[in-house]
């Protein structure tokens, strides 16, 4: 029968290279450690020890059985952090966000389990409904989406807040609204809401609706948005997390506005279920890693003059 003492007793044997200070360690007698060993090589049905009067060597079989327990009781902890809602770096999240959010969060979030190994993730990139519906679901513990979300079955939080911002082709030289007229928009989903905030509020007396753009495009990808930009075929209105990830910065320009607008990001999640603190532990730390990034201070702290 297995017996995970047996295992524990074998590592420690081995780890001390003494059958007195096992049994110190373990808080046994030197008879008891001899026995756990007989009975792990009988239930094995394997000779793990070499015994040369006090001393002893591993044989193939020992040697294998050694690796095998450390595995084992390693996966162990793992397992067990794991079952630990509180614990910081271990444990599995699975999260869903659109595209925009996900190119600058994603590579964050892989950074942390580069460094805490006990944790898992899962991480989608989706669309506004489809977030939804997978919380609902409970493929997802966590959902983050660009807009309020009003269900019964869903709490929605505000997060985070990301500039928007007007992007041109790296030689556009215009300043107005007409000048953004005749060079014509590129969309995405949601493209269009954000653009009519942004302009709305720097153009007030000029803007009245994009109806009026001319539509150079649509693609339902964001992230691919700005290639059509650098290539000169119009403008765009996007999240700063993607034109801070986008390999086409050097051909394309944020437009210096009066007025900046932030976009709120928001967290949703299946009402009356308990997120792991671990979720927020990461979501804080992105948070404050971009307001360090955007404000070169961190969050409550004032920049010092």
């Amino acid at each position: 029968m297995f017996n995970a003492l047996y295992f524990r007793t074998f590592i420690t044997l081995v780890e001390t290279g003494s059958f007195t200070r096992t049994a110190q360690r373990l808080e046994m007698t030197q008879p008891g450690v001899s026995q756990h060993v007989r009975k792990l090589e009988r239930y094995l049905d394997k000779t793990l020890l070499e015994r040369q009067g006090r001393r002893f060597r591993l044989t193939e079989a020992g040697r294998r059985a050694y690796d095998y327990a450390v595995k084992l009781f390693s996966e162990h902890e793992q397992f067990r952090h794991s079952l630990d809602d509180e614990s910081l770096d271990s444990g599995e999240c699975r999260l869903a966000s659109p595209g925009s959010i996900g190119l600058m969060l994603y590579p964050f979030i892989l950074g942390q389990q580069q460094r805490h190994p006990g944790l898992t993730v899962s991480y989608c990139f989706a669309f506004h409904q489809e977030i939804l519906a997978d919380v609902l679901a409970g493929r997802h513990d966590l959902g983050i989406v660009t807009e309020v979300t009003r269900h019964p079955d869903l709490e929605c939080e505000a997060w985070h807040d990301e500039p928007l911002s007007l992007v041109v082709p790296a030689d556009f030289t215009g300043t107005s609204l007409n000048d953004l007229l005749g060079l014509g928009f590129i969309s995405y989903t949601d493209g269009l809401d954000k653009a009519g905030s942004l302009l709305r509020a720097n153009f007030p007396d000029d803007f009245s609706s994009m109806s009026h753009f001319p539509r150079q495009g649509f693609t339902n990808e964001v992230g691919m948005v700005l290639d059509a930009v650098a290539r000169g075929l119009g403008f765009s209105v996007v999240s700063r997390l993607v034109l801070e990830t986008s390999p086409w910065q050097r051909q394309v320009r944020e437009m210096t506005l009066t007025h900046p607008i932030d976009e709120t990001l928001y967290l949703v999640s299946r009402r009356g279920a308990r997120v792991p603190s671990r979720y927020h532990h990461l979501l804080e730390a992105f948070r404050e890693q971009r307001h360090l990034e955007r404000f070169g201070h961190p969050e409550g702290r004032q920049a010092e003059g």
